[in-house]
C-alpha cells in the first residue's frame, strides 16, 4: 500500500554522484486515491484565477529572461539541448497558458500542471502500479531503450540524465521527458510526484511544487505522505540558508 511507503519515503529515490555533479536535484513524495467522488471539477477555479494571475505576471516576450526559466535553459545548454529549438517543459506550459489555454487530461496531470504553471517547476508524474521501486537518478551508460510518450522508441546515448526503476526500465529523460511504461493513465491510483531541480532554481521552490501538487490532489479527495523528501539530502543546508527550515 502506498501509504505503508511513506515510512520509507527517503529510500524510494537514490541520485548517483554523477548526476549531483550536473547540479540537479529532486523533491518527491506519494499521492493516492482513496476513490472519493467528487462530483464537480475541483480545479476549475483553480485554473481561472492562474489564467488570470500569469498574464498580470508575465510577458511572454521577456519570459525567457525569467530567472527559473533561464536556470532550466542553461541546464539544456549543459545537457547539449537548444532551448530556442526544444522548450524546457515549464517554459512551453506557461506559454501556452500566457496565450490563454490551460490542458486538461485527467486529475493527475492537470495538478502536476497547474503545481509547474505556478512555480515554473517542472513536475514529473509516475504510476507506481506500472513501476518498480527503488529509482535512481543516474547518466545513461548509452544502448538503453526509451519509449517516450508520444513518440517512437530510442536507444539512449551515454552521458543523459535518466531515471530508472529496478528493472532498469527508463521513466524519464531529465528534466523534459516521460516514458509510457509509466506514464499516468484514468485508472492510475498511486502517484510518484517529482520535482525536478537544477543549479539556479530554489530548493524551497521545488518542495514547493511538488507539495502543490499533493494540495490540489487532497482537493480531489486524493491522500499523500504529508512530507516531501529532498535528495542528495546534503542539499539540506543549501535549504537552511533559504530560510525555508
Amino acid at each position: 500500500m502506498p501509504r505503508d511507503l511513506c515510512s520509507r519515503l527517503s529510500e524510494l529515490i537514490e541520485v548517483s554522484p554523477e548526476v549531483m555533479g550536473l547540479g540537479v536535484f529532486v523533491a518527491y513524495t506519494i499521492a493516492w486515491s482513496e476513490n472519493n467522488i467528487i462530483a464537480a471539477d475541483p480545479f476549475a477555479d483553480v485554473v481561472d484565477n492562474l489564467l488570470k494571475v500569469s498574464s498580470l505576471k508575465y510577458d511572454i516576450n521577456t519570459l525567457k529572461d525569467n530567472e527559473i526559466i533561464r536556470a532550466y535553459r542553461d541546464f539544456y545548454w549543459k545537457l547539449g539541448i537548444d532551448p530556442t529549438k526544444t522548450r524546457p517543459s515549464n517554459e512551453a506550459l506557461i506559454r501556452r497558458v500566457l496565450k490563454g489555454s490551460f490542458p486538461r487530461l485527467n486529475i493527475v496531470v492537470d495538478a502536476g500542471n497547474i503545481a509547474s504553471a505556478e512555480t515554473l517547476v517542472p513536475i514529473g508524474l509516475y504510476d507506481l502500479q506500472r513501476a518498480t521501486y527503488p529509482f535512481k537518478l543516474t547518466l545513461s551508460a548509452g544502448g538503453e531503450v526509451f519509449r517516450p510518450i508520444g513518440g517512437k522508441p530510442e536507444i539512449l546515448r551515454s552521458g543523459i540524465p535518466i531515471l530508472v526503476d529496478s528493472r532498469g526500465i527508463v521513466m524519464h529523460l531529465y528534466p523534459h521527458r516521460d516514458s509510457v511504461d509509466t506514464m499516468i493513465g484514468e485508472n492510475t491510483r498511486e502517484v510518484l510526484v517529482i520535482g525536478a531541480g537544477v543549479v539556479g532554481a530554489p530548493v524551497r521552490l521545488v518542495i514547493k511544487a511538488v507539495e502543490r501538487v499533493a494540495e490540489l490532489l487532497s482537493m480531489a479527495g486524493w491522500s499523500w505522505c504529508g512530507e516531501s523528501v529532498i535528495k542528495p539530502t546534503d542539499l539540506l543546508p543549501a535549504l537552511k540558508s533559504e530560510g525555508s527550515l
